[in-house]
């Protein structure tokens, strides 16, 4: 919507495709400037850092590139003080799959084997040392896989898994909605959009920007809170969104950018890459600066951007003329925040569907357009051919319809032998007469010129026109003479965004710096009328076609007359011939085009018309067929019915929707037939005598082969499933009623009940009962069960397998696996469930009761040991209220201290008792408590646990224990420090030899280091050794690498090893000649009190 005037000298005839010079369709390749911007864009090694980017080779996941915060992200950092031995974990070469844990691992391994490897995204994974959950999104590149990690917090996790299903039931209802609209109104569809879109977003201003033929945007749709400033309505220069940003909007559907203003995260990458690693698909992709600073200018922090393309259907030029299909950008979904906003990927996903599902809903109203606007060329090439019958040039203003019904215009006018005919709003007849010296003068070598505006177009009388003539289409008819149409001012306002744009300024790719105003201004578009269209000026142009020619015969004839001085011919008989003659060629040139098949024979009933579209579809050329009788070039089916379309069509009844086989020849010749659904018409002659007929066709061969191959598969259905053979599994099916329509040989054999017992009666309630007719379920939750099961899929979901169990006619219980699937109809539409019964063998159906029994023994073992854990429970509560008594008592000090030892031991034996969650423990995923706690108090818990097995086992414990210990406070988790110390101590005293002089040693060797200028943390090392021959090898390897089969002793020290896994620390067991050791590494902050110095 460019104010610049569209001024149009029509030297020949252009296509609407040769004139739409700026269609927004987006090039496949972009030019070299465009790629020198591209290559910055996608390969600037640099990543917003809301997640973190690594980058691997494909055939064995080994680490080609990574972000500089992924090491920190994912946990691998070392810590604030580092292990003994600690590695770097991530580093070019390293295995990928280390970094997750084993099912991570694995699901990661699966995507990368997976072809279309987008389709899986997004992948949960979880960090291998913290278990930090992670959305890994995965996409290939030339030297191998990106995978991006977007961040889910872990107490989060579940909310997070049901917000993404949650959005997907949103984008279902908002996609519905869209559905529903009623078509024809781009302008509901588009408000609608960006209220759901904001729905599910919550962004500060959602918008649908529309792309116009010359590439400027405009702004259709918006919500926005209130205090904003609205967008709706402006429009912006092409410049705003360069060539190259739209090429990667059709490579990438959506771009988030999380916050404009926050720092930018390197990537890394080995210097074995012979350039850059390519970023173009990558969700973290960091904005281009421009684009930041653009954002940083309008007052958006954070954004999402969804690309809308629809389909473009344009000819191929080349000889076969057959059509291709291009994708083309129509627009933008602009979401903006004023603050930054991060959007999860399902999240996004349900989106950009959502976007989906809003293009194909615009590609269906733009092919609508299309279909009016090719009715509107149908409908006016008519009224060219009845003007045609009438008194050329004359009849075509002097009666109706005439000129003024061909387009929309306020008035028309011919300027025609020196004579004058108006109609409407018209200009003088001596400024017509200006205006066609001024024609003829400055655009002499052009057939015609259009424009909106005849001041901009030059014309030196268009002020004194004022607004009732603004626009002009005039087409010479012959050397001097014109037919004009005419349009008023219409009065038209423009508000531009802060920039004009302009059609000469392109972006090359040098002059990529952001605008700093936005503020809106308006246009006013003065002495201008509505543009004239494509589809109005090829009307136009096709009536001076067809007039030029006829006037110029004309005048060959009169100066035929003038130079041989015969006797004057009727010169209406002349003229009705020239209109005949132009008549004949112009719809011989229609039939010709034509995309649908017509072919036309003589009253004999041999072929004398046959158009391109024929010949396509048969394979024989026009000269081929001309002259061949039609019988012979149809089927052997048709021939009968042909010959009676012909018969009943020579004595003047035009049979319609008549299906006819055509056989197919040289290069078709092995496509089979085409089939034609025709109508039959009369040509007649001046007298009015039938002298041949002409068939106009559509091709139905594709659709009459679909159904046939649906009624064979029907009839092979039917066969298959009503087969008595061993090999097909007991049927039944649901239609939409509710009622059985389908109850095979199998079903009846397996329930006792016989087919015309069950067809035609309700599914659930008579065939399936909890009652003691049909086949009797086993109580109402089976029955409700299966309800849910075949409701889902008569309403479109797909369901899982449900374990299915009835007594049969003679009260035995079958018990199988039950799969329901939807079946479909030739139009889409699901028309009933059919459901297969797996039916267990006698084997399978022993191995499942064992696997019953094993089911119920490992519940009952459940249930006692929660038994004893409530048990154990009363005991405790009574030991917790005896030291809360003494407590409360005058109690000296070392009793004080006895008493604090004896309810750490309490509070260590209700916390292992609470452990219900193993698998968090095994699974490094458990959080620690952390508070203030007295070392020594914790360290004298641990020894009077060792206390009762040493004197069991007659082996001494010997503590080797800095004094500095008995007043150190630290933070952390005291009680799970005690259950790991006590348990490794006791493990030591088990495994010791009960000889006299045998004892066991627990050492500790604290350190303390600074951390900054205020901040303390003490690295503790516990040495807890014994004699040989220690603890047996088997035990060591399952404290590290447990099995099924791990015994008590092993599942004691592999919790204690995940436990101090957990609290950063390691676990180390060195065997020695005459004694092995436990060496336990922790660390903890110091605490540090105000007279601490």
């Amino acid at each position: 919507m460019s104010s610049k005037s569209t001024t149009k000298s029509n030297n020949s005839r252009s296509t609407p495709a040769q004139s739409k010079h700026g269609s927004s369709a987006v090039k496949t390749m972009p030019s070299s400037s465009e790629s020198s911007y591209l290559q910055k864009m996608h390969r600037g090694s640099l990543i917003q850092s809301f997640g973190c980017l690594i980058a691997v080779y494909e055939q064995d996941f080994t680490v080609l590139a990574y972000s500089e915060n992924a090491p920190e992200m994912l946990d691998l950092a070392p810590h604030a003080v580092p292990s003994i031995g600690q590695k770097e974990a991530l580093m070019f070469g390293t295995d990928i799959r280390t970094l997750f844990r084993p099912s991570s691992a694995a699901a990661l391994q699966k995507a990368g084997n997976f072809g279309e490897v987008n389709l899986l995204n997004p992948i949960l994974v979880h960090c291998r040392n913290s278990g930090k959950p992670f959305y890994a999104i995965l996409h290939r590149v030339d030297v191998g896989l990106v995978i991006d990690l977007e961040p889910v917090n872990p107490a989060d996790l579940p909310v997070t898994a049901a917000g993404a299903l949650k959005s997907y039931k949103l984008a279902a209802k908002a996609i519905s909605r869209l559905q529903s609209l009623p078509s024809g109104n781009i302008t509901l569809l588009c408000d609608v959009l960006v209220q759901e879109v904001s729905d599910l977003t919550g962004y500060d201003r959602v918008m649908v920007y529309k792309f116009h033929e010359d590439q400027h945007g405009e702004v259709v749709a918006e919500v926005h809170r209130p205090e904003l400033e609205p967008y709706l309505g402006l429009h912006y220069p092409a410049t705003d969104v360069p060539q190259a940003s739209r090429f990667l909007f059709m490579k990438n559907k959506v771009r988030m950018i999380c916050d404009c203003l926050a720092p930018s995260v390197k990537v890394v990458q080995d210097k074995k890459l012979d350039q850059l690693l390519s970023l173009c698909g990558s969700t973290l992709r960091f904005p281009h600066g421009c684009h930041a600073q653009y954002m940083a200018n309008m007052g958006s922090i954070a954004s999402l951007v969804m690309s809308v393309t629809i389909n473009t259907e344009e000819d191929n030029e080349n000889e076969s003329n057959h059509h291709q299909r291009e994708t083309r950008l129509w627009g933008l979904v602009v979401c903006h925040h004023t603050s930054p906003r991060f959007v999860p990927f399902p999240l996004r996903y349900a989106c950009e569907f959502l976007v989906q599902v809003f293009g194909v809903q615009i590609n269906k109203e733009v092919e609508l357009a299309a279909q009016l606007r090719e009715k509107h060329i149908l409908q006016t090439q008519t009224v060219l051919c009845d003007m045609l019958l009438r008194n050329a040039p004359v009849g075509i203003i002097t009666q109706s319809p005439n000129v003024m019904d061909l387009v929309k215009c306020d008035g028309a006018a011919l300027y025609y032998n020196n004579k004058f005919w108006l109609l409407g709003i018209t200009p003088s007849e001596a400024q017509i007469r200006d205006i066609a010296a001024w024609l003829i003068e400055y655009h002499g070598g052009s057939t015609g010129l259009s424009t909106d505006s005849l001041m901009e177009a030059g014309y030196p009388g268009a002020s004194i026109l004022g607004d009732e003539v603004c626009g002009m289409a005039a087409v010479k008819i012959t050397k001097t003479d014109f037919l004009f149409w005419f349009r008023s001012h219409m009065a038209k306002e423009i508000r531009w965004g802060g920039a004009k744009h302009d059609p000469d300024d392109k972006d090359d790719g040098r002059r990529m710096h952001p605008r700093s105003s936005f503020k809106a201004f308006l246009e006013v578009v003065k002495r201008r009328s509505l543009p004239w269209e494509d589809v109005e000026m090829d009307a136009i142009h096709s009536l001076q076609l067809i007039l030029r020619g006829s006037l110029q015969e004309e005048e060959a004839v009169d100066d035929s007359k003038m130079m041989v001085n015969v006797p004057s011919v009727d010169a209406g008989s002349i003229l009705r011939v020239n209109e005949l003659h132009v008549v004949t060629n112009e719809m011989v040139r229609l039939i010709e085009t034509a995309s649908v098949p017509i072919l036309a024979v003589d009253a004999a009933g041999n072929v004398n018309g046959w158009n391109a579209k024929i010949a396509e579809l048969t394979g024989l050329s026009m000269q081929e067929a001309m002259g061949l009788p039609l019988i012979n070039l149809v089927k052997d089916e048709s021939i009968d019915v042909v010959k009676k379309m012909l018969f009943l069509a020579s004595r003047g009844t035009e049979e319609q929707n008549v299906e006819i086989e055509l056989k197919t020849f040289g290069h078709q010749q092995n496509n089979g037939p085409i089939i034609l659904v025709a109508n039959a018409c009369c040509n007649r002659d001046v007298n009015e005598n039938i002298v041949g007929i002409c068939f106009v066709g559509q091709d139905i061969t594709g659709q009459k082969l679909i159904m046939d191959m649906y009624t064979r598969i029907q009839g092979d259905y039917v066969g298959i499933v009503r087969s008595p053979c061993a090999l097909i599994p007991p049927i039944f099916m649901m239609g939409e009623d509710g009622r059985c329509t389908e109850w095979n040989n199998v079903m009846q054999v397996l329930s006792g009940v016989k087919r015309e017992e069950a067809i035609d009666r309700l599914l659930l309630g008579e065939v399936f009962t909890i009652h003691n007719f049909g086949c009797r379920l086993k109580d109402q939750d089976t029955l409700t069960k299966l309800q849910i099961l075949l409701n889902g899929v008569i309403a479109g979901q797909d369901a899982d397998k449900l374990l299915f169990g009835f007594f049969d006619q003679k009260d035995n219980f079958v018990e199988a696996l039950l799969s329901a699937n939807k079946r479909i109809d030739a139009e889409g539409r699901i028309t009933s469930v059919i459901c297969f019964l797996h039916v267990a063998s006698p084997e399978l159906q022993c191995a499942l009761q064992v696997q019953r029994i094993s089911e119920q023994a490992a519940a009952n073992s459940l249930m006692k040991l929660a038994y004893i854990r409530r048990e154990i429970i009363n005991p405790v509560n009574g030991i917790k209220c005896l030291q809360n008594l003494m407590e409360s008592s005058n109690l000296s000090k070392e009793q004080r201290q006895l008493l604090k030892t004896s309810k750490l031991c309490r509070e260590q034996l209700s916390k292992i008792v609470d452990d219900t969650d193993i698998e968090s423990i095994e699974e490094s995923y458990m959080e620690m408590n952390s508070s203030e706690f007295n070392l020594g108090e914790a360290l004298k818990a641990v020894i009077n646990q060792a206390m009762i097995p040493s004197q069991d086992r007659k082996v001494q414990v010997i503590y080797d224990l800095p004094a500095e210990v008995s007043s150190m406070s630290l933070y952390g988790d005291n009680l799970r420090l005690q259950q790991i110390l006590s348990d490794f101590l006791t493990n030591a005293l088990l495994f010791s030899p009960a000889i006299e002089g045998s004892s066991v040693l627990l050492k500790l060797i604290p350190r303390k280091e600074r951390i900054g200028t205020k901040m303390f943390v003490v690295h503790l090392e516990f040495r807890i050794t014994h004699p040989s021959p220690g603890i047996p090898e088997k035990l060591i390897q399952e404290m590290f690498h447990p099995s099924q089969s791990i015994s008590r002793e092993g599942l004691g020290l592999y919790i204690s090893q995940k436990l101090v896994k957990i609290m950063n620390g390691t676990v180390q067991y060195l065997r020695q000649v005459e004694s092995s050791t436990f060496i336990i590494l922790v660390e903890f902050p110091l605490v540090q009190h105000k007279y601490q110095r």
